[in-house]
């Protein structure tokens, strides 16, 4: 059998044959192009720009108020010569004229003064002038130029005059000292102008380096933050500048997700501690049903029983859900005006029977109208928690105190009970999520009662503080009051009601 020929596989080309990479032209246009996106840069160019544009007006202005006034000194001084003249010509004729003009010369009012007369071919009549200047042409324009002027050159600044008859006359003034002053003062300009654009990019310069140093923390923390590292923060100057508010804000910022992130932390451990052990119980029990269970009743009460732990597992769900969709502030839409006794008198009448059962009292402390803009239903459930914590820790024979009243341009409603009260130790931390006290381990409950206040309050522009109540706690809710609310209400002025 004949064989086919394979074809050799095609040797893979190693390094050394491998033709070297061209550098890519394109890079330093990229590192150009990357410099010209720069903030600091454009903030730099902006101020530079805006310091040649002013330096630029100011050279200008300076030009105008020290060369153009010596021109238009000159040419004033023309013109009142001119209109001189023109009287004496209207009076007596050329004759007059002609007199004139020598008289001028003679008594050398002006020793820059420059006269000359012309007939119709341009040929000297009177004046200082030896020759009609060929450059000046038509009339009524204004002429700068080298002339002879006796047994010296001069430069003159003229303007031609046609007189009936097919006359001419020249009025000018020799501006050679001026024109001297004004070189001197247009160099000095341009010099100035240009130490200016100097001295801007300079200025451009700090201010680009500054501003990068400026913000170079900022970038600092911004990287360390994203690489996960959240204790840096962003040093501050001290001077207080808008650098230094950004700074604090930067900071208070981080703080506040620290918070968060330390809070999400606690959650989930707590989350883990405290529903582990009713999960386990409930799978423990339905386990125990399955194997032991000697007719349908044993399962219907075991199935019952672990449905009863699963219900406290999805309300301690149900609590943190709330809480979330409290702090984010999608409850803003339920806020309406309501009076808060309405609310209070409500509460004590619904909790005054449970508190009968357990030997209490529910003394309501309050006087209307007590107007405040909110969400009902979540000032409910504050008040709520506050009392059924009240009721729980409470001993029998002692009063709960519920009470309110406006202090200043805030309304307080105050829960006080006569308990075993909150260690001082304790106090910083009641408002977490799942905290829970040693006085508070054998009653039940999920510690998201306390939490859930804070929320309400936080998004009521409210706060929540615990005090002591010797013995006991005082559980104060502070919130602003609607004075327009008030009149709303009751149809008469808010009332000044003490604080409780």
């Amino acid at each position: 059998m004949s064989q086919v020929a394979r074809p050799l596989p095609a040797r893979a080309p190693d390094a050394a044959d491998a033709p070297a990479e061209p550098r890519p032209r394109f890079l330093p246009r990229v590192r150009r192009v990357k410099f010209l996106r720069s903030s600091a840069l454009r903030f730099a160019l902006l101020y530079a720009l805006i310091f040649g544009v002013s330096a630029l007006a100011l050279a200008i202005f300076l030009w105008w108020a020290t060369a153009g006034l010596l021109n238009r000194q000159v040419e004033a001084a023309i013109n009142a010569d001119a209109q001189g003249l023109s009287e004496r010509y209207q009076e007596g004729g050329l004759a007059a004229l002609v007199l004139t003009i020598q008289d001028r010369l003679a008594q050398s009012l002006d020793e820059n003064a420059i006269y000359l007369l012309a007939n119709a071919q341009l040929k000297p009549i009177t004046g200082n002038l030896s020759v009609w200047p060929g450059q000046v042409s038509g009339p009524d324009d204004w002429f700068e130029l080298p002339v002879e002027r006796g047994s010296h050159e001069a430069l003159a600044r003229m303007h031609r005059y046609d007189l009936p008859g097919g006359f001419h006359l020249l009025i000018g003034r020799d501006v050679a000292s001026r024109a001297k002053l004004r070189s001197l003062l247009t160099a000095g300009l341009l010099w100035a102008l240009l130490l200016m654009v100097v001295l801007g990019s300079v200025g451009a310069i700090v201010i680009q380096s500054l501003f990068r140093r400026s913000l170079a923390d900022v970038s600092e923390t911004a990287a360390a933050i994203a690489r996960g590292d959240l204790s840096n923060r962003v040093r501050l100057s001290g001077r207080g500048d808008e650098f230094d508010r950004l700074a604090e804000t930067i900071n208070d910022m981080l703080d506040r997700i620290a918070r968060l992130m330390d809070g999400v932390r606690q959650v989930s451990n707590a989350i883990a501690h405290d529903l582990r052990t009713p999960i386990t119980r409930a799978r423990a029990r339905l386990e125990d049903a399955a194997l032991h269970a000697r007719d349908a009743g044993d399962l219907h009460a075991a199935v019952e029983r672990a449905t009863f732990d699963l219900d406290g597992i999805v309300s301690v769900f149900q609590g943190l859900l709330r809480i979330a969709e409290i702090e984010v502030g999608s409850r803003r839409s339920a806020f309406a005006s309501l009076d808060l006794y309405a609310l209070l008198s409500d509460m004590q009448e619904l909790y005054g029977a449970v508190a009968e059962e357990q030997g209490l009292e529910i003394e309501l402390l309050a006087k209307p109208p007590l107007p405040v803009f909110g969400d009902r239903d979540l000032l409910q459930q504050a008040v709520a928690n506050l009392l059924e914590n009240a009721l729980k820790f409470s001993p029998p024979g002692r009063p709960i105190l519920l009470g309110a009243g406006r202090l200043g341009d805030k309304i307080e409603i105050v829960v006080a009970d006569g308990g075993c009260g909150i260690p001082p130790e304790d106090l910083d931390r009641v408002t977490e999520r799942f905290f829970r006290g040693e006085s508070a381990r054998s009653t039940p409950g999920s510690g998201l009662g306390l939490a859930l206040v804070q929320a309400v309050m936080q998004l009521h522009n409210g706060s929540l503080r615990l005090e002591d109540n010797q013995p006991g706690v005082r559980a104060v809710l502070s919130l602003p009051a609607e004075f327009n609310a008030s009149r709303r209400l009751k149809g008469a002025p808010a009332v000044e009601t003490p604080a409780v």
